[in-house]
């Protein structure tokens, strides 16, 4: 972490030479930008829309927006802290959190990604701001920064195989008037937008994306309301895909069963995905007819934040692409559960790296089903030949030690 803000100018001070998902020593920034101009950083170890790409072409992959949190993340704890009592986790790691974690994922894939946030002027701020511009080239020109505002913290607990949160923030005041350089005009143009639906509102730049040609694929939050009603989420006709969990979906639609939720969704947007935790996920494209069902990937999970964004991520990829909607549906799968196996939401997130470091190890171990094998081999056209040794940032007891 520097000592001087780098928030006055955003564009000119994100650019660190390091690839998006890796971390490389003594290497300056123009290494390996072709084809990436514009965005900070340097071209990711595999571009999954090199075969589809265009001149064309807008500039930006991605577009997303939303809150920015400091998390703390607790892990090793073998249940919930008890009134009264303290407690002691044997893990422990701090990362950018909130839609840092989507914008992780899908940077780390190999997407041009541009995020629309504030950053606090603290130091927790920009630690968030260094490690999502420097640390994985995501694009944030339309971000910005309000002085005075402090950064939103979330510590989150994993025990049991779930996770609880506590979070503290208030909203940022609106652009100018004290609140940051205004920013510009949203959302810019992309092939595609990650929208959180809020129960009750309307986003008026989802339909502003939707109508430049953006692909949008929306998630979305707990109703705290109860009411749980389809007409409340009214951006969904503005959406390519819809990717709630068993529990959101079920709700939603009235019904006792994932598949039955996914199904009825489906009338309702042209692709609906429905996740069900460690039984999988379940997949309509009410266009096609075409329905897929993905088995989730056995692992030892170490901290579930984050899992539902990278799972997001892992789909727009294989959408983008172009790929059949099963290998899009395992991908996804296979990239939320590489997550859960480190500390902490956007810092959890695989690159490529790590995917083809699994995919090797399914090769020649037998520790996975056989179907396993059969489900993912079309990876085997897609995997760098070469994988570099570089590991990822990841989630640290500390938010950094400064240079001397």
């Amino acid at each position: 972490m520097t000592t001087s803000s780098p928030h006055s100018a955003p564009r000119k001070d994100l650019r660190s030479g390091l690839c998006p998902g890796e971390r490389t020593e003594g290497t300056e920034g123009s290494a390996c930008t072709e084809g990436f101009e514009g965005f900070p950083g340097a071209a990711p170890v595999l571009d999954p829309l090199a075969a589809v790409r265009t001149e064309s072409d807008p500039p930006t992959d991605v577009y997303l927006t939303g809150t920015v949190f400091l998390d703390i993340i607790f892990t090793g704890l073998d249940s919930a802290p008890v009134r009264g009592t303290e407690s002691w986790a044997r893990g422990m790691g701090s990362s950018p959190g909130g839609i840092a974690n989507m914008a992780t994922a899908l940077a780390r894939l190999g997407l041009r990604t541009s995020l629309a946030a504030a950053f606090g002027d603290d130091m927790y701020g920009e630690y968030c701001w260094e490690a999502l511009a420097q640390g994985e080239g995501i694009d944030l020109g339309p971000s910005r920064t309000v002085p005075g505002w402090h950064s939103p913290v979330t510590v989150s607990m994993a025990y049991e195989g779930e996770r609880t949160m506590v979070s503290h923030g208030h909203e940022a005041p609106p652009p100018g008037n004290g609140g940051g350089v205004p920013a510009p005009e949203c959302p810019p143009a992309s092939r595609a937008c990650v929208a959180l639906l809020v129960p009750g509102r309307q986003e008026e730049w989802i339909a502003r994306a939707a109508a430049r040609g953006s692909r949008v694929f929306a998630d979305v939050g707990w109703d705290e309301t109860g009411r749980w009603d389809p007409a409340d989420l009214a951006d969904l006709e503005h959406c390519e895909a819809f990717l709630p969990n068993a529990e959101e979906a079920m709700r939603y639609t009235r019904t006792d069963c994932p598949r039955a939720a996914a199904r009825a969704l489906a009338e309702k947007v042209p692709v609906a995905v429905v996740t069900m935790g460690e039984k999988g996920a379940y997949a309509v494209d009410s266009r096609t007819g075409e329905s897929a069902e993905v088995p989730a990937i056995a692992v030892e999970a170490l901290d579930p934040t984050g899992a539902g964004d990278v799972f997001v991520a892992g789909f727009v990829t294989g959408t983008l692409a172009g790929w059949p909607l099963a290998d899009r549906l395992a991908f996804a799968g296979l990239t939320a559960a590489l997550s859960v196996q480190e500390f902490g939401g956007s810092l959890s997130a695989p690159g490529w790296v790590e995917i083809a470091a699994w995919w090797k190890h399914v090769r020649s171990y037998d520790d996975q089903a056989p179907a396993v094998r059969r489900r993912y081999a079309f990876l085997d056209g897609l995997l760098p030949a070469a994988v570099r040794p570089w590991p990822l940032r990841r989630a640290v007891p500390t938010l950094g030690f400064r240079s001397p």
